[in-house]
């Protein structure tokens, strides 16, 4: 199992989630993604070291990256909440990119959500139980803020960006955002933006209240995910200009439905104690599947469209 973690992690490290800020804000975090590889191979390289004092060092270099991006979250909250009230950006000028609360939500959950996994890879690298945790659950901790973390709120975002610019309306199209999709897709996008990161939130309490909790986030997290995966689906993917980028959708659609409801079972099973697959298993096929099936082609797609937007 280490060494698929490991893997996964990587993927998310040295590419997810630069590529994810350039979405985010192409203009306002054009730095921090160009920068964002430099940390990330140190964190990367901190996977395959022993535990030891080394390993601990590359993850707190990895870490201080990390909680510096999370300093950005606050700053675009207080601006999306200015610029909704004013109506638009300052002189008249259209927004940086669309204001929508639910969405700043998203992309600012992403945004702090590296931070969650870097705190836990650093006690997991130093071999010390953060929280009285076990080792293997830090470990399985790095995965998951980096991707249901950073990446579904990231894409949860993108979708509520899309969702908010509707026919009949005049909100500024965000970078990436595909073609505006049918009335009625808006309250189900602004579910999901604030669903995603309120069940990785709930999911996270879990584990310091108890196994109830956790399932209780996994059933939130899981409508929040297949609401993404609906509208990706119904309203971005015939918007696709290629067979590419309509394949990639699709697959990122369509890989949630089944890797949630095997999250839906671990969590009920560790809740009720009926029989459950095993961490490993787990990360074989719930873990995997929402890296390569969804986050990473979610990610690939998302690029493509904005670049056939700003094309």
């Amino acid at each position: 199992m280490t060494v698929l973690v490991n893997l996964i992690v990587t993927l998310g490290m040295l590419y997810v989630v630069p590529a994810g800020l350039r979405l985010i804000d192409p203009a306002g975090l054009r730095t921090a993604a160009r920068l964002w590889p430099v940390p990330a191979a140190l964190g990367a390289l901190c996977l395959w070291l022993p535990r030891g004092i080394p390993a601990t060092v590359l993850a707190a270099l990895y870490a201080a990256a990390a909680l510096a991006l999370a300093t950005r979250a606050p700053a675009r909250l207080l601006e999306a909440r200015r610029r909704s009230r004013a109506g638009g950006s300052a002189g008249g000028a259209p927004p940086r990119t669309t204001v929508s609360g639910p969405a700043e939500v998203a992309v600012c959950t992403a945004l702090v959500s590296p931070s969650i996994a870097a705190a836990a890879l650093v006690a997991e690298r130093a071999g010390y139980r953060l929280f009285g945790f076990d080792l293997d659950i830090l470990a399985l901790t790095v995965p998951h803020f980096h991707f249901a973390g950073f990446t579904a709120a990231l894409v949860a975002g993108l979708v509520c960006r899309a969702g908010a610019t509707a026919p009949g309306t005049t909100a500024t199209t965000a970078p990436g955002a595909a073609p505006a999709p049918a009335p009625g897709a808006a309250g189900l996008s602004r579910w999901a933006a604030y669903s995603v990161p309120g069940g990785t939130l709930l999911v996270l309490l879990g584990y310091f209240v108890d196994d109830w909790a956790e399932l209780a986030g996994a059933v939130v997290l899981t409508t929040g995910m297949w609401a993404v995966a609906l509208l990706t689906w119904r309203d971005i993917r015939p918007g696709a200009r290629d067979r590419t980028t309509g394949a990639l959708l699709g697959s990122s659609a369509a890989v949630p439905v089944a890797t949630m409801l095997l999250a839906l079972w671990w969590a009920a099973g560790e809740a009720t104690g009926i029989a459950h697959p095993t961490l490993t298993w787990m990360a074989a096929t719930h873990g995997l599947g929402n890296a390569l099936g969804f986050a990473l082609c979610s990610v690939l797609a998302w690029r493509r469209l904005s670049r056939l937007s700003a094309g």
